[in-house]
């Protein structure tokens, strides 16, 4: 897109390569102080204000003060996120469409104003842009300046094709749109299906089921409450934050030294099939199974010893269940970081059929769940495949090809 000539080359007759300096202005939005902000007054988009490509007044902030007729939007305008903490936000977009009252924009915002907005638009949200304002951002806050806009190099049809372009590309992002919706909520319906069964299992219990508190069944433990010196390498020291729905994962993990481990190892020896159950902070009640003979310790963090009178893997489905999640909010205490006690989590209520029975379910609910993980695999590949498929539209529009 920097050797004009060449792009030119490869473009069909009849198109230009035009900077956007050329062909659009631009400017940067209203500053204002805290004192000007009041829940009367002019709407100052902002950031927030831009969300998937559309925007949203679900948060606006307005200011009492004179604002030139300069700094107010219009219909048809491209709101621009310039300056940002975050390089995702950097560049986002939105086109300013059926405005109900006045309107300015914030100092951190541009506007770009341009007969040819309707192309610009889909112009402004493809790889193409990204890749020409990607090497100049400021590494100190994330920026698109006018000086970078300046230099923005775009192919132009003649306008009777981006008129034809731009009808295109509105009909296959509204279907991608469509399908990206149906597989998100395909998506949604396969994890809500797996959650409906499981807790049918646990609200339909037959005559031979009984109820135990979890003490009763199992050796009901947890992890060291003291703050060890971290070392690079060591004995990896797992708290909450390592419990995911997935699985016990390791990642981020901190080390402690052999003596450490060794005296934290007294009080909750965690060996392969036990249960840990996160007893702190949002993730409080998420629970995995141990499925390795890896030696480690653990912080804030129940442990529930695997035991002959109950199938540890019926009872890991319980307590992934609705019903359990439920009552361990009910029973759990604190102020800014709730937690579950050990003495609660002892006397948590089990419900459980005869082992055999228990392994039946256990089977059933492990099909079912390998089941769902097939088709949750299947809606992500199309999320993925529908956002390669935007790319790949926008790439054919502005290279002549669509």
């Amino acid at each position: 897109m920097t050797d004009k000539n060449l792009k030119q080359n490869r473009l069909p007759k009849g198109w230009e390569i035009k900077k956007l300096k050329e062909i659009a202005y631009y400017f940067i939005g209203l500053t204002y102080s805290p004192k000007d902000v009041s829940d009367k007054g002019i709407i100052v988009l902002r950031s927030s204000n831009v969300q998937n490509g559309k925007l949203d007044f679900a948060d606006i902030v307005r200011v009492n003060r004179p604002v030139k007729d300069s700094l107010k939007v219009k219909d048809g305008d491209i709101l621009m996120c310039s300056r940002n903490g975050s390089k995702r936000l950097v560049g986002k977009t939105a086109t300013i469409q059926g405005l109900i009252e006045e309107m300015t924009f914030g100092t951190f915002m541009t506007v770009i104003r341009s007969e040819y907005n309707s192309y610009l638009s889909w112009f402004l949200i493809s790889d193409e842009f990204r890749e020409q304002i990607g090497g100049g951002e400021n590494p100190m806050i994330n920026q698109i300046t006018k000086y970078m806009l300046d230099e923005i190099v775009i192919p132009l049809p003649p306008f009777p094709q981006q008129l034809r372009i731009v009808s295109i590309l509105d009909e296959a992002f509204a279907a991608i749109a469509t399908a990206k919706a149906n597989a998100e909520q395909n998506f949604k319906n396969a994890k809500e299906l797996f959650d409906s069964y499981l807790q049918n299992i646990f609200e339909n219990k037959g005559y031979d089921w009984e109820e135990k508190i979890l003490s009763e069944i199992c050796e009901v433990k947890d992890g060291t409450h003291d703050s060890p010196k971290y070392i690079k390498e060591g004995i990896p020291f797992v708290t909450q934050k390592n419990i995911r729905k997935e699985g016990l994962s390791f990642a981020d993990t901190k080390f402690i030294t052999d003596e450490d481990h060794n005296q934290f190892y007294k009080r909750s020896n965690v060996s392969s099939g036990d249960i840990l159950i996160s007893m702190i902070g949002a993730n409080r009640g998420m629970a995995c199974i141990v499925d390795d003979n890896r030696v480690f310790s653990i912080k804030n963090v129940g442990l529930i010893k695997s035991s002959a009178k109950i199938n540890v893997f019926f009872l890991l489905y319980y307590l992934k269940s609705s019903i359990a999640m439920r009552y361990i909010l009910f029973m759990s205490n604190g102020g800014a970081q709730e937690f579950v006690g050990l003495t609660a989590l002892r006397s948590f209520p089990i419900p459980f059929p005869p082992l055999k029975e228990q392994q039946t379910i256990v089977l059933k609910l492990n099909a079912l769940s390998a089941e769902t993980k097939r088709l949750e695999a299947i809606y992500r590949q199309k999320l993925v495949d529908l956002e390669e498929l935007k790319k790949s539209v926008l790439q054919k529009a502005f290279s002549g090809e669509l």
